[in-house]
């Protein structure tokens, strides 16, 4: 069993597209990466307004369409509240939205970690 963290400060117009977390095939020291099946964030700014934007919103994947693209519906919506934890299984599709120049210079600052597993 393994962790990793990360540290993500995100400015006004900074944002992250829609993404899995999942690292399938990568190599590390020669054997594969564990895998990642339980992602974690923590909001640690001190002030946020819900109109500075910066939401974390989760999707759940609908069937694919065969050779089509895929087809995601939002389901979560979540606000960075300062002090919150949030977590959810991996894969799922998720995104940071844009932060709003009305955040001036507040940053959206978390910690995101995965718990992880060597075997599928």
């Amino acid at each position: 069993r393994h962790v990793g963290f990360n540290y993500y400060s995100y400015s006004a117009g900074d944002c992250l597209l829609t993404h899995d977390d999942t690292d399938q095939g990568r190599l590390l020291e020669g054997r594969r990466a564990p895998k990642r099946r339980i992602a974690v964030v923590t909001y640690f700014h001190e002030e946020w307004q819900p109109d500075w934007g910066g939401e974390l919103i989760i999707y759940e994947r609908r069937a694919d369409r065969a050779g089509g693209p895929i087809d995601l519906m939002p389901t979560h919506c979540i606000e960075p509240r300062p002090g919150s934890l949030i977590m959810f299984t991996v894969p799922r599709f998720h995104r940071v939205c844009r932060v709003d120049p009305t955040a001036g210079e507040h940053r959206r600052l978390s910690i995101a970690g995965w718990f992880m597993t060597e075997h599928s």
